[in-house]
Order: structure tokens, then C-alpha cells, then sequence
């Protein structure tokens, strides 16, 4: 009989004790044999994911947000385990890039009849050791909303809530001097933003930052948006959500397996929405780091 883990994160925007028992019926029913664990802390969910690796489970599965995903895949990289996903976080912009469902239960399905996709990893080095992101790690504006945004109204509005959010600082968008080097070129810009994309949607299915961009083809995308007040942003805003991005001077692409940030002044980050301390940063891409169930069709 094949094992589960089923990490969940009680402090999740989404996350709901029935939930986890509906989960665990589905999976018991498929005849997977389910160990829960919960967190309590942030690292815990690295410390659970080791520990499975340890176990020999066969998958396991996080019921949480992007942030609880991402520190239980420091526990798993290059470890011979599947990664499930259970969306019950604010974003859950992994488990929608990969079209893995919304619904925790019709998610739950994927764990035993969806196949396991392997995807390329984005690693960063901060004063706290490594940390991994999935979908993007960004640098400037999206950063300073993502921790704006109060964790009432991520319960509530889910995704929505970093679109108000947005919308609401709108008129505060600015653009600083920032020095990119990616694959060792060099780029001197103005950015409000500067986002390093493994996944190409930012609010799946809707907005996309580049048509062409996969998070198995062992590169990472480089997306500069380039903004000041709300006239500037909303018209970059525009440009993202309809796809005409081609001789915008809002957007400037750039595209390798190592990027450099630094900004002056220093610009806030974040790894698939979770704060990381500041520019300057560093990510490279780690090529087919994890594998994730997604479903069959995909």
C-alpha cells in the first residue's frame, strides 16, 4: 500500500479541519495509507517533509499556501519523494499554474490518479539558509503589497485581497535604479519591479507575464516592469493581463540560469509570496528539482 503524508498548516488563509477529514476519506478510500502532521511553526513544515523523506513515504502532500509548499520542499529536493498539492492558502499559485484543482477534495483525487511531473526549482541563499521557490521570487513593488496585505482579508478575499491591495497603492508606484546581471550580462534599468518567473502566471489562469514561459525548461524568466504613479501602472497592469507586451517600454525581458538583483535603494523580496529580507539577491535554477503530481490530462 503506497504511504502519504499530509502536512497541514493550521495558520493557512484557506485551511479547515473538515477539509483535512474530507482529504483523508478520498485518499483512504484510493487506498493510500495518510499520516497528518501539522505545523506550528514555519520551519516545521521542512522538519515533517524530512522526516517523511526518512519514513519512505511515496508522496507527500501539503495542505496550506505557496509558503507552506515551498519550506516542505526544502525538506525534499533530490530526494526520491512526490510532492502532492492541497490548495488552502491565499494564492496557491503553483497548484494553479499546474491546473491542479481549486477544490481540496477534486485535488486529493490528483494525489492518487494524476502522474508526477518533474519541475525546476528557483534557489535562493538568504542569512537563514536556502530557501526554493516554484512560481517567482520578486524584488520592488509586488513584494511591499504581499506584505502589506493583512492576513484578515487574505482569509476572506483570497487572491483577491493582493489585487486591492495593488489597486490601493497604485498612486505610490515607483521606479528605482537597478542593476541586473543574468548568465553574466549585465542590465542597468529603472524597475518598480523585477520579477525571476519559473511559472508564467501570476494569477492563473488570467495574467501571464510571457507566453513562453515553463517551469520545466531549465531556465529562469527575468520580467522588468517599469512604473511611476497609477496612470504608468495601470497601463502596465493592461499590457500584462491582454498580452501585448512587445515594444512596450514598461517591460523588458531577459532570460538564464543565474540572476543577480541589486537596487538602489535596497528593494524588499519575496519567494512565492513569503517575505525574504531584501535586494540584494541571488537566485540560480535548480533543473528538475521536484517532482509534483498534476493531473493526468495536463
Amino acid at each position: 500500500m503506497a504511504r502519504a503524508l499530509l502536512i497541514t498548516n493550521p495558520a493557512a488563509a484557506r485551511s479547515d479541519p473538515k477539509v483535512i477529514r474530507a482529504v483523508c476519506d478520498v485518499l483512504a478510500r484510493r487506498g493510500l495509507q495518510v499520516d497528518v502532521a501539522g505545523t506550528t511553526k514555519p520551519e516545521d513544515a521542512g522538519t515533517l517533509a524530512r522526516q517523511g523523506v526518512l519514513d519512505g513515504v511515496d508522496i507527500i502532500a501539503v495542505y496550506g499556501g505557496d509558503g507552506t509548499t515551498m519550506r516542505a520542499v526544502r525538506g525534499m529536493v533530490g530526494q526520491p519523494v512526490t510532492l502532492g498539492l492541497i490548495p488552502g492558502g491565499t494564492g496557491n499559485l503553483l497548484a494553479g499554474n499546474l491546473r491542479v484543482p481549486k477544490n481540496p477534495t477534486k485535488a486529493a483525487e490528483v494525489l492518487v490518479t494524476g502522474r508526477p511531473r518533474a519541475i525546476d526549482l528557483g534557489r535562493v541563499e538568504r542569512q537563514d539558509g536556502v530557501h526554493y521557490f516554484a512560481v517567482n521570487c520578486g524584488a520592488g513593488f509586488d513584494a511591499e503589497l504581499m506584505a502589506a496585505t493583512s492576513e484578515r482579508a487574505k482569509r476572506r478575499w483570497g487572491v483577491g485581497a493582493y489585487v486591492a491591495e495593488a489597486w490601493q497603492r497604485l498612486g505610490d508606484v515607483a521606479s528605482f535604479p537597478h542593476r541586473i546581471v543574468v548568465d553574466g550580462v549585465p542590465l542597468e534599468t529603472r524597475a518598480a519591479t523585477v520579477l525571476v518567473a519559473n511559472c508564467g502566471e501570476v494569477i492563473p489562469p488570467f495574467v501571464r507575464l510571457k507566453p513562453d514561459i515553463a517551469p520545466d525548461d531549465g531556465l529562469l524568466d527575468v520580467v522588468v516592469l517599469s512604473a511611476d504613479g497609477a496612470v504608468d501602472g495601470v497601463g502596465v497592469f493592461w499590457h500584462l493581463l491582454w498580452g501585448t507586451t512587445d515594444g512596450n517600454r514598461g517591460i523588458e525581458y531577459a532570460r538564464g540560469r543565474h540572476v543577480s538583483i541589486e537596487a538602489t535603494p535596497a528593494r524588499p523580496v519575496q519567494l512565492d509570496g513569503e517575505p525574504a529580507g531584501a535586494t540584494p539577491v541571488v537566485a540560480e535554477v535548480v533543473p528538475a528539482a521536484i517532482r509534483v503530481l498534476v493531473p493526468a490530462g495536463d
